[in-house]
This record gives structure tokens, sequence and C-alpha cells, in this order.
């Protein structure tokens, strides 16, 4: 079934026959590559449901046409998945890792992040990526005979993006290529760059969309301005709504293009045979140095004019204390937690409870905050 589905790919592919394996043997698979196993785990993990009221930039309850992480790792696969298409890689590996990559993160994205990773600095602090490795390796209670979803080692791989060198000493063979500096496959590279793509060209749909930017200050940033002035000589009398879905279509598609372009032509200089030559080469997935600027400038637009916005800002140092006082809460009384994380807070100590607020949606973070700290509530 394997050789059939993956037939066409690039020599330098990753093939599930190649596989490096799951941390506990099973049976393989009767009608389904090992790649779309761990897919199909992943989206029927209880984690990815919760992506559903976890944010970003807005909070969940901020409005109902935001992104959510559900919907942002939906556009991420379907990114990577057209990406992994055009350079003849593995498809289904490409979207199991995008479908991943955010189960870790906290409530009220990288504003949770930052305070939780505070609360746990003397216990050896939070890192989303290995937090998302935690949820697939120990989390997820859904298997009989494992703890996880037993994910396969690319998979996983591709999942921890960052890892410091601290953390990668302990993860055995899964950290060694960050000790060794090594790259993943191309299938995590490209996950990798998607979720860029995705994020920074949403995150302008949804400023504008929030009146927090506006049409005006992204006109100076040449990205932008190039695809809007474009679609604006095409279509003269266009509504300023459909104007900016069209400018970001067009600038998606622009990035897309250049990054199959800049990686057929790294590849094509490095010539990789196999798996292995990928891993030894400098990152072949890259955009061309003229998008990489483009690209960077938009980044620090949205940096400095959408997420350092006063009323993000505002939001962003609620969320903060909503994490700290839960975790600090939890920390000084664990029998204000449910039974099941007191259990395991007097056998993993501080890490479980950061497992608890780390797992929590938005609003349900919100509704613990208010149980534990307004009166009446309960």
């Amino acid at each position: 079934m394997s050789a059939s589905i993956e037939a066409g790919l690039a020599p330098y592919a990753m093939h599930a026959g190649q596989s490096r394996g799951r941390r506990y043997p099973e049976p393989a698979a009767q009608a389904r590559t090992e790649f779309q196993r761990d897919r199909d785990r992943i989206v029927h993990s209880t984690a990815f449901r919760r992506l559903e009221y976890k944010t970003q930039v807005f909070v969940n309850h901020e409005g109902d046409l935001f992104r959510t992480r559900l919907t942002h790792s939906l556009e991420v696969a379907q990114i990577a998945r057209a990406i992994a298409r055009n350079l003849r890689v593995n498809e289904d590996l490409v979207e199991a890792i995008s479908l991943a990559h955010d189960l870790g993160h906290t409530p009220f994205g990288h504003a949770g992040q930052d305070a939780l990773h505070e609360a746990m600095k003397p216990h050896g602090g939070f890192e989303h990526n290995l937090q998302s490795l935690r949820v697939v390796d120990e989390l997820e209670e859904r298997y009989g005979a494992f703890n996880g979803l037993n994910l396969t080692f690319e998979t996983r791989e591709g999942i921890l993006k960052h890892c410091s060198l601290e953390h990668a000493r302990t993860l055995g063979e899964l950290g060694l290529r960050f000790i060794e500096r090594r790259q993943p496959s191309l299938e995590a590279q490209i996950a990798n760059l998607a979720d860029e793509i995705a994020y920074n060209n949403h995150d302008v749909d949804d400023g504008l969309r929030s009146g927090l930017i506006t049409l005006k200050q992204i006109e100076a940033i040449p990205l932008f301005a190039r695809h809007a002035g474009e679609v604006r000589r095409e279509f003269h009398d266009i509504a300023d709504r459909r104007m900016i879905h069209e400018t970001t279509r067009r600038m998606i598609n622009a990035l897309i293009v250049d990054l199959i372009g800049e990686t057929r032509r790294r590849i094509a200089a490095v010539a990789p045979r196999s798996i292995d030559d990928v891993r030894a080469a400098p990152a072949l997935v890259a955009f061309s140095d003229t998008m990489r600027a483009d690209a960077d400038a938009l980044k620090r637009f949205l940096s400095e004019q959408l997420y350092r916005h006063y009323q993000v800002m505002r939001m962003t140092e609620k969320s903060r204390r909503i994490v700290r006082d839960l975790f600090a809460a939890f920390r000084d009384e664990p029998r204000l937690l449910p039974t099941d994380h007191r259990q395991r807070v007097e056998t993993e100590g501080p890490r479980a409870i950061a497992d608890y607020v780390a797992g929590m949606t938005d609003r349900y973070a919100i509704r613990e905050h208010r149980r534990l700290f307004t009166v009446g509530e309960g």
C-alpha cells in the first residue's frame, strides 16, 4: 500500500517505509501509510479539538471571525501540502506535522506561553514546541497500550521545530540534530515555513478586519503594496474588504511560488540522493533573498503595529495575569485541581500544573480564573 501511494516521490523525500518507527512497536497499518496513520491520530486527538478555542492575537471571545489555532493549523496544512506536491515530497508527513505543530500552545497565544515559561523557570521552563511533543508523547490518553499518540519519529521530529540545547540533550535520538546542527526532513522544513506564510498573511487579514491596523499603514509595506496595486488596477471599483482578501490571496501565492522556486534551485545545487543527504545539507527549503527581505518587512510591521498595539497589549497583560494567577494558585494549593491532575502533581510536581494550564482553552482559562478569584463564581 505504502509503495503505491508514494511511487511518485523524489528520492530525497521521506518515504513511510524508511521511517525510524514508533516509540512503541505496533503492527503495520492495513489501509494507510504510517504517516497517514499519524495524521488521523492527530485529527482525532483531544488537543486538536481544543485548538478551536485557542487563539494567537485575538482572544477567543473577541469575535467569531478571527482565526483560531485550529483554523490556522488547517491553513498551514493546506499551504504545506501544495508546496510538498510541487517538490515531490511526502504530503502525508507534511500534513501530519502541520496539523500537530501547535498542539502544545497555551491559551492566549504567546502571552500565555511567556507567562507559563516565567512561572516554570525554576523547573526547567516552558517551550511550546516541547509541549507539543509532550502532548503527542505523553498527555493524550486514548490507547490502552501506551500514553500519547505513539507517532512516528519523523512526525515527532517535525513537531519539534526549535529546542534549547539543554532540553535537546534529554531527548535522545530526537534531540541529536540540534546538538549536531543537522537539518530535519524537507517535509519538516516545509511545514515550518508554511506556518510563517499562514500566520503573517492571516494576521494581516485579521488585523485589518479588527481595525487595529489600517490600509494606509500597511500599504507602506512593499509586499502588500505591490499586490494591492495589481488588484486595484485589475478591479477599479473593488470594495476594501474584497480588495484585502484578493491581495492576501495573491501574497500567499507569491510566497509559495517563490519558496518552491528557491527550494528547487537549492536542491539542484546540492543534488541530495536520500533523506540522509537532506539532513547533512544546509537548509534547503527557503525563500529567495528578495522575498525573504519582503517577508521580514511584513513581520516587523505586524510586530510593531499589531502585536504592540495598545489594545492588544492590554489583552496581552490580562492574559499573562490569568496564566500567572492560575499557575500560582494551583502550585500553592494543589487541592484546587481536579482529582486526576492533583494526583499527577503528587508524582510529577509543577510540570503537571503546567500541563493542566497549557491545555486550557482561552475561554476555559477565563472561566477558571473567575471561579478561583471572583466572589460569587463557582
